[in-house]
């Protein structure tokens, strides 16, 4: 009796923590967010995983704008806000996002820490954030090349489906002289390895040419770091991502057999 209140009233939690959120959410116009221009890719393993009913886990790896600085709290970080946008897209399917974003980190320190903070969370999908640092740091956008490469072949190893997010759209990512070759960078490394690409500076700087939002409404006051509502919308819009991969990836030979065989 005592473990079947303690799960009522721990249901009863996660219900009213879920209707918090989809009213916060609500409030939240996104513009632009379900009509995303999509990831360039299909996205087999997560698929796969969908179809089976299994459990969809997703590693979210990259530096501050992954962990979720600038926003009001961890909770708000786009990791976060995806777990619950997926689970929306999906109510009779589990899904866990992991962040693991550490602040000030490249590309090579997240990829010396693949083993420990990727792959022993078996992920069907890696979201993989990186370049930002560099590019504020002025390095050379060559030495980005080599290390997302190498990450991606890891990941492709070992049968895990990977998308790229390249740099948020703020003012100091774009008083770098250098910030477009980064973002190209970026969406080399995904079209060479046939990966997924998510375009978030394109998405976010489209929200302020159409003036959706100004850039303080989407930018902390440090001129860097994203807030609640970008890392919402960018969630929003990774999540529309994800489902039309997930809808575009071939259903295999064997599940179609086996769906008809059951008929």
């Amino acid at each position: 009796m005592k473990h079947a209140l303690a799960f009522l009233c721990l249901s009863a939690t996660l219900l009213a923590g879920a209707g918090a959120w989809a009213a916060e959410s609500a409030r939240i116009n996104c513009p632009n967010a379900d009509r995303y221009i999509g990831l360039g890719t299909t996205l087999p393993m997560t698929a796969a995983a969908l179809r089976r009913g299994e459990e969809l886990v997703v590693v979210a790896i990259g530096s501050s704008s992954t962990s979720g600085v600038g926003a009001s709290d961890r909770t708000h970080a786009y990791p976060a806000r995806l777990e619950n946008e997926l689970n929306r897209r999906w109510p009779g399917q589990r899904v866990r996002v992991i962040n693991k974003g550490i602040g000030g980190e490249e590309a090579p320190q997240m990829l010396a820490r693949f083993e420990r903070d990727v792959l022993s969370h078996n992920p069907d999908l890696v979201i993989w954030q990186a370049g930002t640092n560099m590019m504020l740091r002025n390095e050379n956008k060559d030495t980005l090349l080599p290390q997302l490469r190498a990450g991606i072949r890891a990941l492709k190893d070992n049968h895990i489906d990977v998308v790229l997010m390249d740099p948020q759209y703020a003012p100091k990512v774009t008083d770098v002289a250098s910030h477009p070759e980064f973002v190209s960078a970026i969406a080399l490394a995904a079209g060479e390895q046939r990966i997924g690409l998510f375009h978030r500076f394109a998405l976010m700087r489209s929200w302020v040419e159409t003036n959706a939002f100004a850039v303080d409404d989407i930018i902390s006051s440090d001129k860097l770091h994203m807030n609640d509502v970008s890392y919402t919308c960018v969630a929003r819009g990774l999540a529309a991502g994800i489902a039309d991969a997930v809808r575009a990836t071939p259903v295999p030979m064997a599940i179609q057999h086996d769906a008809t065989s059951q008929r």
